[in-house]
């Protein structure tokens, strides 16, 4: 399994008072926990066979993490399109969102941006 790169992890912490802030970010995370499952379960078993860096997986959880479940998932589906064993490979990092306002945890999951 290829590392995260350390743009997709943070130092933020959840904190109980943000629970209501963090209901729009449940579908976010829920995909989040979902790709951290396939990172740590099916990954390993294809080794370290991607043409471009960061792996499809790790971009695919940068582009939840900036976008959302839903365009990050289109934008991860074409990443994955794009790579196939005639392409030139190399980096390919996702494009921040120009108004992203949530930090990360150590583990890449999103919650609400703290003001203190």
């Amino acid at each position: 399994m290829s590392v995260l790169p350390a743009s997709a992890r943070g130092s933020a912490r959840f904190h109980a008072t943000d629970a209501l802030a963090s209901v729009p970010l449940l579908p976010r995370n829920a995909g989040l926990s979902l790709l951290h499952g396939y990172r740590a379960v099916i990954s390993p078993l294809y080794g370290d066979v991607c043409r471009y860096y960061p792996s499809c997986s790790a971009y695919a959880v940068t582009a939840v993490q900036q976008h959302g479940l839903v365009k990050g998932s289109v934008l991860a589906a074409a990443r994955i399109a794009r790579c196939h064993p005639w392409a030139a490979g190399g980096q390919d990092d996702v494009r921040p969102h120009p108004a992203y306002r949530y930090d990360l945890t150590p583990h890449g999951f999103v919650v609400p941006r703290r003001k203190d």
